[in-house]
């Protein structure tokens, strides 16, 4: 007579049924790595922009406060990138190619160019920040305190990049250097 050998009906339901559990109870902590890990991407960028406006007001410190009040054209050296600043307060506002730098007259390329700049992208000239790491920019204007450059993640918006609410993202107030970041998008 020949034994056979393998699982009984009850040891395969049993099985079963332990791997139900452990699904039930690691999917959701799994499908919930992907916000946390949005959350942490657009934390780090908003703290290594703040940090890079710090470095730049910083270094117009150590420049003296340049303040070239007649013709407002106020540029500091940061790490071999030049970058305009408001030669009152000194905190980054425009590319430096554009004339007067204060920050009353920072324009949606100006936040483009401060996101691309500040991170100091060297490696490849054809590469920019923002578009590797999917941010879209946007000027705020309609704000009291002066003008408000928006950095979006892009994994956040919606069908339309009219869209900002729903999403992460953070501002930059060039007027006071704040840095402030939003975690709105819905889990």
């Amino acid at each position: 007579m020949k034994r056979q050998t393998g699982f009984t009906l009850i040891e395969l339901v049993i099985v079963i049924i332990i791997l139900g559990l452990l699904a039930a109870t690691a999917l959701p902590r799994f499908l919930n790595v992907t916000e946390q890990a949005e959350d942490a991407a657009i934390e780090g960028i908003a703290g290594g922009f703040a940090s890079a406006v710090g470095l730049v007001r910083a270094q117009w410190e150590v420049e003296g406060r340049p303040n070239d009040t007649a013709t407002n054209d106020n540029t500091v050296s940061y790490d071999n990138i030049t970058i305009g600043v408001d030669g009152n307060i000194g905190y980054p506002t425009r590319n430096p190619s554009e004339a007067d730098t204060l920050a009353a007259n920072v324009d949606a390329d100006d936040c483009l160019f401060l996101i691309d700049n500040l991170f100091q992208n060297t490696v490849d000239a054809s590469t920019t920040f923002s578009a590797n790491n999917r941010i879209f920019v946007r000027l705020d204007t309609s704000n009291v305190n002066g003008v408000r450059c928006f950095y979006h993640q892009t994994a956040g918006l919606a069908a339309t990049p009219t869209d900002t609410t729903n999403n992460n993202s953070f501002s930059y107030r060039p007027a006071t250097g704040q840095v402030e970041l939003f975690l709105n998008k819905p889990n």
